[in-house]
């Protein structure tokens, strides 16, 4: 959530130094569990958002006004995860959360799991056409 009068983020940390305090928390440990999870990501902005990119883009994180989210990047993979994700709050292939109610870490690094074998086979089916 930027104000009008916030310049751009250039990297994740000055994206989340720009949020509300009640926000920080999570996106730090967000950011941790994408990080711990896919060390090899490339952390940029894309969109004014915090993203990770492995191979092709991996997942993202931000905030609105009253959740937090996290951006998976692939609505295919949250239709398939639907009882999964029964009691979260979904809009495509973004999970929205309020700040005081993190997502299961399991969860969230299932995610990132996910997403990185569909980069990888994305990545080997690019370079066997080569």
């Amino acid at each position: 959530m930027r104000g009008s009068d916030l310049p751009a983020p250039r990297d994740a940390d000055e994206y989340i130094a720009q949020q509300p305090a009640a926000f920080r928390a999570i996106l730090e440990k967000l950011r941790l569990i994408i990080k711990d999870t896919v060390p090899q990501a490339i952390e940029m902005i894309s969109y004014q958002l915090p993203c990770y990119k492995y191979h092709y883009m991996l997942v993202g994180i931000g905030v609105n006004k009253k959740y937090c989210s996290f951006y998976t990047m692939n609505p295919s993979l949250v239709k398939s995860m639907k009882d999964e994700l029964k009691d979260i709050r979904v809009s495509g292939s973004t999970l929205h959360f309020a700040p005081g109610e993190a997502l299961p870490v399991e969860l969230i690094r299932k995610i990132i799991s996910e997403r990185m074998m569909q980069n990888e086979i994305l990545a080997l089916s690019k370079k066997s056409k080569k």
